[in-house]
């Protein structure tokens, strides 16, 4: 506990003393201020310099808060007992740590551009003539050192057993949720109880929330269509077990039916989540629209006429089941490698047969991933607008809704909040259900003892329809990707075929100058931006996804439930509703992202880290939590446990994480198209430019070129991470 009070307070006083408090025009990792009048100049000075030369002097009293815990034997002056003074030190630094938090965000959002931002402060301390801008390295370090200080005191108050690390890890993780998802969203839903005076009221939100366009049934007396609600649950519902069918099928092929090429069939089944999803609705138009290929070739051997049927509720499904099925398959292959098989060795042992094995063992240790993969499809398919953006014909749905709520002729961002809490019932109950179906029953297959079983095969009633399912899905996943590669060495994608390379060279050409190498293709700019943003969200992401997987499996403390659903709303919502919540929140002191390579960064991690929170939790179900305790009874930390014995065994839901929150950052579209920026460009709204443009040669060939890309950094992952084996022998029984 004095490490970490000593560790913070140096940090707390660089940030105070040393880093500029204010944020920079070149960003947070440039350092042409210590060459420019620094640390005089008021725009890269230090809080205590300002303070010297009499400017912003409400930054004063931070100071105080963070000497407090230097000053904190004082206040146990006349104590005896350990016990006591420990308690006085620990409310000491609780008191630091609130009263500083609380002073900081005070300024911050008490003073901005124009002086006070508010009429009471006016009113209060008169008109200010000062003011000031977001909070830079300096601040954001004393943040930190505040926020510490406090999770230190409660550690010693005897939270969590006293555990600073895990208390600490608990506190970062609900301060980041509660900065960029609570506050934005709740900034966002804010303006569904706004009238058209900017008022509050709960009329307004009743009489939106209660429209015949998102509840009614018209559909079920044939007299008009559905609700948006109605549409995207039955939507979401099919994809969702659809999706979770799909991705057991291709985990029980690569792992349990002895299938010779399980890695090549791995690669072929993530790669729909590495390409953006328009570029997969235009080849399933190419195939299955109007003129398409298949709808002709059909058309012409059976004599019928061609229809636009893929257009509305099956063109969406086989979008998005195309789409989410990878999610799925990378959360399922881990639960199915992680069943015990010397659980299946002593059902077979008892004279059961495989069929028997499978499914009164093997399918009943699965729950917990195909409760979560279930989830995870439910969400993916009621937060996508992209597939039902382009395949959607009259088939609305409440993503696209409030898609054009925000950008659509009525700028209505108060329908775009109601529409978004509508979709919110729908995803918390599923993750409520999800929860109900689990129970408390115990998933746990892998303990501190060595493990020298296989898995059992599949029996031939299962390994059949796997075979030929995961064959059909395979050849059309083939088929939809044979047609994007296509697109991007024709002439005229759909009208013009003949072959060229003018796509190709306009977009990544490279030539030579007086100072070597030069990247002169149009599309360069954007894919070294968007290599850059996703390479440094995806470890982030992944290590704070399976820090919360760890504290939710493995701790208990108050408000985990609440803390379990505000690591999952981020997902709940659409990227379009991030996006602008995102410019509403971060658009102004204290916190000024907008336009930053930051603000693509942070809204990446908590975008994707549901992902790797169900993942992590649905691998970490499986590991006895005596290896924990054996390893805290030797005297190991709780952040030595965590790291050399939790971590190694969850291999394959880091795969996952690091999988996922990359090439959802590569491919992202929702929330980007509202906070990229001239100098922070990234390969999708590159992308869409040129579909705008109808340049869909260029486009298609930038996509070919992110899924080679992708699928390059997806082997070097699996390479890296390696995967989970606790057997010894090698060869199925």
């Amino acid at each position: 506990m004095k490490r970490s009070v000593v560790l913070w307070l140096v940090a707390g006083f660089i940030g105070y003393c040393v880093l500029p408090w204010y944020i920079l025009e070149d960003g947070l990792w440039g350092f042409e201020w210590l060459f420019d009048g620094y640390p005089f100049d008021t725009d890269y000075a230090p809080a205590l310099f300002l303070i010297f030369q009499g400017e912003k002097l409400w930054l004063s009293p931070i100071l105080l808060f963070l000497l407090l815990p230097l000053i904190g034997d004082v206040f146990t002056r006349g104590l005896t007992e350990r016990s006591a003074i420990s308690t006085r030190r620990a409310n000491v630094l609780i008191v630091a740590g609130i009263a500083g938090l609380a002073w900081v965000a005070f300024q911050g959002y008490g003073i901005g551009l124009r002086g006070w931002n508010f009429e009471a402060l006016t009113t209060l301390f008169g008109p200010l003539e000062d003011r000031q801008f977001g909070m830079g390295a300096g601040a954001l370090l004393i943040v930190g050192a505040f926020l510490f200080f406090l999770t230190t005191g409660i550690a010693g108050r005897g939270a969590v057993n006293g555990d600073v690390f895990v208390v600490g890890a608990i506190g970062l993780i609900i301060a980041m949720v509660a900065v960029f998802i609570f506050f934005p969203i709740v900034q966002m839903l804010a303006s569904a109880f706004t009238d058209e005076d900017g008022g509050f009221s709960v009329g307004t939100f009743v009489a939106k929330f209660s429209e015949n366009k998102i509840w009614g049934l018209g559909c079920v007396t044939g007299d008009t269509r559905c609700g948006v609600a109605w549409n995207s649950l039955f939507l979401a519902v099919l994809v969702g077990f659809f999706t979770t069918l799909l991705g057991l099928i291709f985990a029980l092929v690569a792992t349990r039916s002895g299938f010779r090429y399980g890695r090549v069939l791995r690669g072929l089944t993530v790669l729909p989540i590495i390409t953006p999803p328009f570029v997969i609705g235009l080849a399933i138009i190419l195939l299955f629209g109007l003129s398409g290929a298949v709808t002709q070739f059909v058309a012409e051997l059976f004599g019928l006429q061609p229809t636009r049927w893929i257009y509305g509720l099956p063109g969406i499904f086989i979008a998005q089941v195309l789409s989410f099925t990878p999610i799925a398959f990378l959360v399922l292959i881990g639960v199915v490698e992680g069943v015990s098989p010397s659980m299946e060795e002593a059902a077979q042992t008892l004279r059961a047969s495989k069929w028997q094995t499978f499914r009164t063992v093997s399918l009943p240790l699965m729950r917990p991933g195909l409760a979560n993969a279930f989830l995870l499809g439910f969400i993916e398919s009621m937060a996508d607008f992209g597939n039902p953006l382009v395949l959607g014909g009259n088939y609305d749905v409440l993503s696209t809704e409030i898609f054009f709520a925000i950008v659509g002729a009525q700028n209505d961002q108060g329908q775009a909040a109601v529409l978004a809490i509508a979709l919110l019932v729908f995803t918390l109950t599923a993750f409520y259900a999800q929860r109900r179906w689990l129970g408390k029953k115990n998933y746990t297959t892998q303990t501190g003892k060595g493990d020298g079983g296989m898995h059992v095969l599949l029996p031939k009633r299962v390994m059949l329809p796997c075979y030929v399912i995961a064959g059909i899905w395979t050849t059309f996943t083939l088929t939809v990707y044979g047609m994007i590669l296509y697109g991007g060495f024709v002439e005229l994608w759909g009208l013009d075929h003949t072959l060229t390379l003018k796509h190709y060279t306009t977009a990544f050409a490279v030539g030579y100058n007086d100072f070597g190498i030069h990247f002169k293709g149009s599309a360069w700019d954007s894919f070294w931006t968007t290599l850059k943003i996703a390479g440094i969200a995806a470890p982030l992401t992944a290590i704070l996804g399976l820090i919360t997987a760890w504290l939710l499996v493995r701790q208990n403390f108050t408000g985990k439930a609440a803390f379990e659903f505000g690591t999952m709303l981020s997902f709940a919502i659409p990227g379009t509703v991030i996006g602008v919540a995102y410019i509403l929140a971060f658009n102004v002191p204290p916190i000024e992202l907008t336009g930053t390579g930051a603000i693509l960064v942070i809204s990446f991690i908590f975008r994707n880290m549901p992902v790797g929170v169900r993942a992590g939790i649905a691998s970490m179900s499986q590991l006895d939590k005596s290896l924990d305790e054996a390893s805290l009874t030797l005297g190991a930390s709780t952040w030595h446990t965590f790291t050399r014995i939790v971590l190694p065994l969850m291999r394959p839901a880091i795969l996952a994480a690091l999988v996922f929150s990359f090439v959802r950052a590569m491919t992202a579209i929702s929330a980007v198209i509202f906070l990229v920026s001239a100098e922070y460009n990234m390969a999708t709204s590159y992308i869409i430019g040129r579909v705008e443009n109808n340049d869909y040669g260029i486009a298609i060939a930038y996509s070919s070129m992110l899924i080679v890309v992708m699928l390059t950094m997806v082997a070097i992952t699996q390479l890296l991470v390696g995967r989970a084996d606790t057997r010894r022998r090698s060869k199925a029984i």
